[in-house]
This record gives C-alpha cells, structure tokens and sequence, in this order.
C-alpha cells in the first residue's frame, strides 16, 4: 500500500555530509588508529627482521630510517599509537563510572584529541 504522507527519512546515509559530534569523531579515530597499528606493525617488525639479518640489513634499515618518508611513516606510527593509547585510558576510565555522561563523553573527547596534538608535536622533535 502507497502512502501520499511525505517521509523525510534520509535515503541515503552519507558520512560525508553528516554533522557528526565530536564523540563519534573520536570513536572513528580510534578505530582508525587502530588498524593504521596493526598495518604499522607489519612494518616495524619487516625493519626489526631486515635489522637482524646481519651487519648489512642493519647498514641498509639504518640508511632507510634516515629519510624524509621513512621518518614520516614511523612518526605516522608513534601518533597512532599515542591517540590509541590516550583514547583507551579514557575508555578504561569510563569503566569506572567516570565520564559516562554526554558532558563528560565530550570532555574526555576533547581531552584525547588535544593531548594526542601535543603529544604528536613532541615526537616530531624525538623523531626528527
């Protein structure tokens, strides 16, 4: 049976025209930064094996690690882990009973997100 009522349902649900909160942001990120870990991951422990194959893995992955996209992607690494790290203290915390309100969800968001900031800044000068 066909209604003549007007549904203003959306059709069709696209991320990227949605106005997300901040707490979703934060939820994507972690998520995110936890698959851009595990792919990490792969790539430490590729450098870590090539490392230990002997005095010329080590010579090559330390000529590697010198440049610019090297230094890049190990401190794309370091940042993801950081945000990861600061998002699931937050989640422990909420484990607790701590920040389980919308306010607070928010307040823990912005917390995360401002600490991952510095944080990243700051392995840009240890890494660099």
């Amino acid at each position: 049976m066909v209604s003549n009522v007007k549904d203003n349902r959306p059709v069709n649900l696209d991320i990227g025209t949605m106005r997300l909160p901040i707490t979703a942001w934060a939820s994507i990120t972690h998520r995110a930064t936890g698959v851009a870990l595990f792919v990490g991951m792969a790539v430490l422990l590729w450098l870590l094996d090539t490392s230990l194959s002997g005095p010329e893995g080590f010579a090559s992955v330390q000529e590697c690690l010198d440049s610019f996209l090297a230094k890049l992607i190990v401190w794309g690494i370091v940042t993801a882990l950081i945000y990861h790290a600061l998002a699931g203290v937050k989640h422990l915390i909420m484990d607790f009973g701590v920040g389980e309100s919308m306010e607070g969800g928010i307040a823990g968001a912005r917390i995360v997100i401002a600490l991952s900031v510095v944080l990243s800044l700051l392995a840009v000068i240890w890494i660099w």
